[in-house]
């Protein structure tokens, strides 16, 4: 268990200082008009908040330590 705890944390820790980088990206379409069964949509690529990414590291690196100080 505390070998699994460990790897969630380093998991956590490496993609929270990707986000936090500013290297995720999501795509998000919304539709601008509509007319019947015709639709216009624009798609764009927004970055994902840096909050998200400190989370991320912050959580990461609690369960490294509590995988680390747990006893067997």
């Amino acid at each position: 268990m505390r070998i699994a705890i460990i790897l969630i944390g380093v998991v956590l820790l490496g993609l929270g200082v990707w986000v936090a980088l500013g290297d995720a990206h999501y795509n998000d379409s919304s539709t601008k008009a509509q007319l019947g069964p015709v639709k216009i949509e624009a798609s764009s690529q927004k970055q994902v908040p840096a909050p998200i990414g400190y989370a991320g590291i912050v959580i990461g690196g609690v369960l490294i330590l509590v995988g680390a100080l747990k006893k067997k």
